[in-house]
């Protein structure tokens, strides 16, 4: 064991989703080694400590394994089971942590960021119970950062971890598993895989693209291997260090190949795409896209056709940002139905506490209480399922869902890279004028309230500030603004905007012409054209 002396770095501070940063700054000397001991020190160390470990198989990887195998040993910890290759997706890992029943896990992640050398990485920790690290802990492990002047590092050759086995380093016992059998028999058991294999015999024509990322392996062997479907329904399938090149984020700029296929001629009669770790996900059918939004809402409304819920959901929670259509279906069904921030962490004390069992963020994140983490190819099962069981196109389904429950016109509108300092500028200003803004009319839209949103959790009594900012407007329209905690370079506003149509007339229209009120009232309201220079969103989903 050696002691490594070390200094602290600036701004190793965990968002949403861990601590996110340039590959190379991760593979500095001594960067990704504090962040680690300062994580081992906020949970209280390691020493008889079982930990999984894992990630999406991107540039630096293998390489923060080792060094992460050799701290966990120097520090104690009893044994540490980690993916074949160093690979595991977000939600097999939560699955792993919780079936295992160990002290935590780190995953070696950026999500649905870029990665490549010139790209991004990533590392969070998930606690015991497979989520995200709750704020406390993301909290204590910032201050520890701040203040570090050593690391514990074994000097020692790498771990072999291409082969499935058990071996030692030092006295901790290292236990390398194939990453993704006990995940599709964990789905295997949620399921109703006779008529799903029995919808791909009759024909049934599925593209699903894993966009060179980690779920490549997981929708071969479910998809393929143990449904029936044919060999080539999975594209994209092999994970590459650079993601070929692409941007594995699955909305319908970058799943461009997708979302061409699905909309054009002889398209196949379902689609679906996941992220670099594999908890997003896109649902398409031929000529139709499903929000996240409506998606979310569409499984809450049919979630007793799949067999591990059968008997009904606990209840619904949701990301403020999303759209408020499962909130219409919750009311319908006689749910509960909570509103977080942003980060799946939010949910996981609600999960717990046996309160939900349903949640969905508008960015592509879909889950259940299975796990503590979102989970891509978990929703397009539930997908998949719920087609068998109806016996309907994706577009029939949506359709009679509007019909029923009305429509939320709803999209995201991204600015990328803004200076930090010019978007939280606007912000401010923004804050300053939202107690003057109920009663005032814009485009037509009155104000009907104005906040800073803040979440005070009902299980533990905990409060979250400063989670956004809602402009709501008579008749259920509203808009949202915040900066994004994933980004790796400047600062990305985020802006959601939403319109309820109760039907039966308008539930056909085009979202940005529905939402075009509303984008313009945004504007007169905040600003953003006017202060970035930006006359359109650098992406919209």
């Amino acid at each position: 064991m050696t002691t490594i002396q070390t200094t602290p770095f600036e701004g190793q501070k965990p968002g949403t989703s861990g601590l996110r940063k340039k590959t190379k700054v991760f593979m500095q000397k001594h960067f990704l080694e504090n962040f680690i001991q300062s994580t081992f020190d906020a949970i209280g160390g390691v020493d008889g400590k079982i930990l999984v470990l894992g990630g999406d198989g991107r540039y630096f990887g293998k390489e923060a394994a080792q060094i992460i195998l050799k701290m966990a040993a120097a520090n104690g910890a009893a044994k540490v089971f980690v993916g074949q290759g160093a690979w595991l997706s977000t939600p097999a890992a939560s699955h792993l942590i919780r079936t295992l029943e160990t002290d935590g896990g780190i995953i070696l992640s950026a999500s649905h960021n870029p990665g490549g050398p010139e790209e991004d990485f990533g590392v969070k920790y998930n606690a015991a119970n497979g989520g995200p690290a709750p704020e406390k802990i993301t909290d204590a492990i910032f201050e520890r950062t701040k203040n570090i002047t050593s690391y514990l590092k074994l000097d020692v050759p790498d771990v072999d971890l291409g082969h499935i086995g058990t071996q030692t380093l030092g006295e901790m016992v290292v236990e390398v598993l194939d990453p993704v059998a006990a995940y599709a028999d964990m789905m295997e058991g949620i399921f109703d895989f006779t008529a799903l294999k029995a919808l791909f015999a009759k024909g049934f024509r599925m593209r699903m693209d894993s966009m060179c990322a980690i779920t490549g392996p997981y929708a071969v062997e479910i998809f393929e291997n143990r449904l029936g479907a044919p060999k080539g329904t999975v594209v994209h399938e092999v994970p590459l260090e650079d993601f070929g090149g692409m941007h594995p984020d699955p909305n319908p700029t970058w799943a461009h190949e997708l979302m061409a296929e699905m909309m054009g001629e002889n398209a196949p009669d379902f689609g679906a795409a996941s992220d670099g770790d594999g908890d997003r996900n896109m649902i398409l059918g031929a000529g139709t896209y499903v929000s996240p939004s409506d998606s979310l809402a569409v499984i809450a409304a049919n979630a007793k056709l799949v067999p591990a819920y059968a008997e009904g959901l606990k209840g619904v929670a949701r990301s403020m940002p999303t759209s408020a259509a499962v909130d219409r279906v919750a009311e319908a069904l006689g749910l509960a139905c909570f509103e977080t921030p942003t980060g799946w962490k939010f949910f996981g004390n609600l999960m717990d506490a046996g309160r939900v069992s349903l949640c969905g963020e508008e960015s592509f994140g879909t889950g259940s209480d299975h796990v503590r983490e979102k989970d891509g190819l978990w929703a397009v099962l539930m997908w998949l399922n719920i087609i068998a069981a109806r016996g309907q196109s994706v577009g029939e389904i949506v359709a009679d869902h509007f019909k029923r429950f009305g429509r939320n016109y709803y999209s995201r509108h991204d600015y990328e890279a803004l200076p930090k300092e010019l978007a939280e500028g606007m912000l401010d200003d923004l804050r300053a004028k939202l107690s003057d803004l109920p009663g005032k009319e814009y485009q037509g839209l009155v104000v009907g309230n104005a906040d800073e949103f803040a979440y005070t959790d009902p299980v533990d009594q905990s409060v979250s500030q400063h989670q956004g900012f809602r402009i709501l407007f008579a008749g259920g329209s509203r808009v949202v603004l915040r900066l994004s905690g994933t980004g790796t370079e400047g600062a990305t506003l985020r802006v959601y905007l939403e319109r309820y149509v109760a039907g039966p007339e308008g539930l056909a229209q085009d979202p940005q012409e529905a939402l075009a009120p509303i984008i313009k009232a945004t504007e007169e309201i905040v600003g953003i054209a006017a202060t970035t220079g930006k006359q359109q969103p650098d992406v919209i989903t």
